[in-house]
């Protein structure tokens, strides 16, 4: 295996559309890597520029000891796993996996061992003589995954491997992937735009924006201390809830909204706040499982309208309107409030996000 590294990498296509701008950062040796964020903003491009399927405009990308700008991709030592299962239909699994193998020369003995290990890693042992058309979703998606562990490479590129599959196949495939690495100790550089993928298989995430990178860092780094707005209400579901307001300081911290709103008091959160904030235009930032009903309104600092209850099982999120802004809580499973009727919620210390109210809502800090 070998770490990656990226350093001002940039892609223009023509009429100066910019893909990719300034990317900068190391995938070490042996880390699952996830680059996540919405279509458009750049991941693809990113990793297809790894792979050698796009040309780089500007910047230099290493792989183990090379530069590899003008290596063709053949000659990268990559293995990449596309959206697209892309199976040939005639082959069997054994032929599928084994048909890069066979391309490049290796001998028949050599092809054969290589195909039982892979499919012994991904438990395939039993579908080898089968065809695809007689394979489910996910064990398409392994017969793919196993194409490209068979040439054993120094770095796996995966594009939206699980985007095809429904839910709950995803989430096995998830576990499936997650395993995987931990057994090959396999330097991984996995692209999606789901950021519960995104949060249950990266060691380490990239949060992009418009080609742009927004953070680097652990899952529970981004998600407990988002640098940006973009990044707070991107990662996490339901999303972050946004009030926006002015901070003042009157019986005790509040947030003085515009609009019918009533202020939110910020006091029992414990917000830490210096005075250069005051009488400013701020967004503020709560995590749904942050709001905390009080239905006796001791210790409320604010109390929305519900409007729809949605119980999923094992928890509950009410859907809230307080003035003009839109409010989602996460509640434990227990009698459920009627829409219509005010709810009152409180914050407990240290869950409070504030942001700048205008840019790029970048974090503020005392």
């Amino acid at each position: 295996m070998a770490k990656v590294i990226l350093e001002r990498l940039r892609k223009v296509y023509p009429n100066d559309v910019v893909g990719v701008d300034d990317a900068t950062f190391e995938v070490a040796d042996g880390e699952l890597l996830v680059l996540v964020g919405p279509s458009g903003c750049g991941k693809s491009t990113l990793l297809r520029m790894i792979a050698g399927l796009e040309s780089i405009t500007s910047g230099t990308l290493r792989i183990g000891d090379r530069v590899v700008n003008d290596v063709p991709p053949k000659d990268r030592d990559i293995a990449m796993v596309f959206q697209s299962y892309a199976l040939y239909p005639h082959m069997t699994v054994a032929e599928n996996l084994g048909f890069a193998l066979k391309l490049r020369g290796h001998d028949k003995a050599a092809v054969a061992a290589r195909v039982r290990e892979a499919a012994a890693v991904l438990e395939l042992d039993a579908l080898l003589a089968r065809k695809p058309a007689a394979l489910s979703g996910g064990q398409r998606q392994r017969v793919a995954l196993g194409r490209a562990l068979v040439r054993h490479p120094q770095v796996f590129l995966l594009d939206e491997p699980l985007s095809n599959l429904d839910a709950k196949l995803r989430g096995g495939m998830r576990v499936e992937i997650a395993r995987l690495h931990r057994q090959l100790g396999a330097t991984m550089v996995y692209v999606t735009h789901d950021q519960i993928e995104a949060m249950t298989l990266g060691q380490r995430i990239v949060v992009l924006r418009d080609g742009r990178i927004q953070q680097i860092d652990t899952p529970m780094a981004l998600y407990e201390r988002p640098a940006n707005l973009f990044v707070a209400t991107f990662l996490g579901s339901p999303g972050m809830n946004v009030l926006r307001g002015r901070l003042e300081q009157a019986d005790g911290l509040r947030l003085v909204t515009g609009g019918d709103s009533v202020p939110v008091d910020l006091t029992s959160a414990g917000l830490d706040v210096d005075a250069a904030w005051l009488g400013r235009d701020v967004a503020l930032g709560i995590r749904p499982e942050h709001l905390q009903p009080k239905p006796d309104g001791q210790g409320a600092a604010l109390a929305p309208t519900v409007e729809v209850v949605e119980p999923v099982g094992n928890e509950v999120f009410v859907n809230l309107r307080h003035g003009d802004a839109g409010l989602v809580a996460r509640c434990p499973p227990q009698v459920l409030p009627t829409p219509g009727e005010t709810l009152p919620l409180g914050l407990p210390p240290g869950c409070v996000h504030v942001f700048e109210a205008d840019g790029e809502g970048r974090r503020l800090s005392a």
